[in-house]
C-alpha cells in the first residue's frame, strides 16, 4: 500500500539533499508513490486567447458543488464588485477559479495633415506687415507642439486633455490554484489534510482539516483561503475525482477557447515554450510564462502561465518563493542562538559559585 505523508520529504528522511526548493526529478515519487504512478498532470493557461467568458468558473462551481459568494469571498451573497466585468475578485474558498480583467489604455497619436493660410508655404515673401516675425515664429512653435505626436504623448490618456486618441486592451487570464513543486501548504499541515495525490496535484481533505490556517499563510500565492463558517480550508483540487476517472478537468472541459489546456505537464511545458516563440516571432515582446522555470522559489509549479504583461498586471508575485525553502537555516541559527544562551548560563553559574 502506498503511504502519503502530509510533511516534505526533507522531513521524512527519504531526501537526503534536503530539497525544500529548486527543480525536482519526480515530486510523485518524491512524496511517497515508489511504485509506478501516472505522469504529473497539470494546467498551461494562455491568456492570450482567454476571451473573460468565465466558462471555467461556471464549470468549476457546478462540479465542485461551492457555493455563491461576492468579490469578497462572502458565503451565499450575491454582489457586484464595481470593478469592471469581474465579480469574483480574488480565489477564495469558494471560488477556485478566478477570471481576472485587466483594462489597459493608452495615447495613439494619428497623424493628422497640417494646413495654414493660402500663401504660407511660399519662400519668396516675408511675413506679413502685420505680423512680426517673432508672432510668426511662436505661432509655428505651437502649431508644431500641439502635432508633436511626442507632445501628445506626455499627457495623461485617461484625462483627456490631450486630445489624443485612445487604444483600449483587455488581459484577461483565469487563475487557479499552482500545485507547487514545493507546496509550502503541504509542508506546514499538521493533520495530514493536504496531501500530494498519484498526479502531481495538492489536494485538501476537508473532512480532516482542523482549521489551524497555517497553509494559508504558507502559500506564496494566497491561493488557500479560509470558510469563516467553519473554519475549515478549501482550494482547487484539480478535479482529483474526474482525474481518478480518465476525465479531464471542468474547467479545461468547458474552456471554448483553449486558453486552459490540460495534460502532462512535460507535454503542456513544451507546447508553452512553442507558443511563446511564435508570439515573440509576431512581435510581442512582452509575452513571458510564469511558473514555468524549475529553478524558481518553488520549484516550478504544475499550473503555469503564459502573460502578455508583468506578473503584477495579473495580480501575481513577481517572485514568489516557498515559506519553507529557509527551514535548514532557520533551525541552524536557532541551534547557535540556542548553544550561545546555555554557554552563558553555564559561565553564570560557575562564576557565582567561584564568587
Amino acid at each position: 500500500m502506498t503511504s502519503v505523508s502530509s510533511a516534505s520529504a526533507a522531513f521524512t528522511g527519504r531526501d537526503p539533499g534536503n530539497r525544500l526548493y529548486g527543480p525536482v526529478p519526480d515530486v510523485t515519487e518524491q512524496s511517497g508513490y515508489v511504485e509506478e504512478h501516472p505522469a504529473r498532470v497539470g494546467f498551461f493557461t494562455d491568456t492570450s486567447v482567454c476571451i473573460g467568458c468565465k466558462a471555467c468558473e461556471v464549470a468549476c462551481k457546478e462540479w465542485n458543488t461551492l457555493p455563491m459568494d461576492d468579490s469578497h469571498g462572502v458565503k451565499d451573497a450575491l454582489g457586484l464588485s464595481g470593478m469592471s466585468y469581474d465579480n469574483t475578485g480574488q480565489l477564495g474558498a469558494n471560488s477556485w477559479r478566478h477570471v481576472a480583467f485587466i483594462e489597459q489604455s493608452r495615447a495613439v497619436d494619428l497623424p493628422m495633415p497640417t494646413f495654414g493660410r493660402p500663401g504660407d508655404d511660399r519662400h519668396d515673401h516675408g511675413p506679413s506687415p502685420a505680423v512680426s516675425g517673432d508672432d510668426v515664429s511662436l505661432a509655428n512653435a505651437q502649431q508644431s507642439s500641439v502635432l508633436n505626436a511626442e507632445a501628445l504623448s506626455e499627457f495623461d490618456p485617461q484625462t483627456g486633455q490631450s486630445g489624443a486618441d485612445k487604444q483600449v486592451r483587455w488581459l484577461m487570464s483565469s487563475d487557479v490554484c499552482k500545485h507547487c513543486t514545493h507546496a509550502g501548504c503541504l509542508d506546514v499541515c499538521p493533520t495530514g489534510a493536504l496531501f500530494r495525490t498519484e498526479f502531481g496535484t495538492v489536494v485538501v481533505q476537508g473532512d480532516i482539516c482542523n482549521g489551524c490556517g497555517y497553509c494559508v499563510a504558507a502559500c506564496p500565492y494566497g491561493v488557500i483561503d479560509q470558510r469563516k463558517d467553519d473554519g475549515r480550508v478549501f482550494k482547487c483540487t484539480m478535479c482529483y475525482d474526474r482525474l481518478t476517472d480518465g476525465l479531464q478537468p471542468a474547467c479545461a472541459t468547458a474552456c471554448p477557447t483553449q486558453s486552459i489546456q490540460f495534460g502532462d505537464l512535460d507535454e503542456l511545458q513544451a507546447r508553452a515554450d512553442a507558443r511563446l516563440e511564435t508570439l515573440k516571432g509576431q512581435g510581442v515582446e512582452t509575452a513571458r510564462l510564469y511558473g514555468r522555470d524549475e529553478s524558481d522559489g518553488v520549484g516550478g509549479v504544475g499550473a503555469f502561465f503564459l502573460l502578455l504583461d508583468e506578473p503584477e498586471v495579473y495580480g501575481l508575485p513577481p517572485d514568489p518563493i516557498v515559506t519553507t525553502r529557509d527551514l535548514p537555516a532557520m533551525w541552524k541559527a536557532a541551534g547557535k542562538a540556542a548553544v550561545m544562551m546555555v554557554g552563558v548560563a553555564v559561565t553564570a553559574i560557575l562564576g557565582s559559585r567561584r564568587s
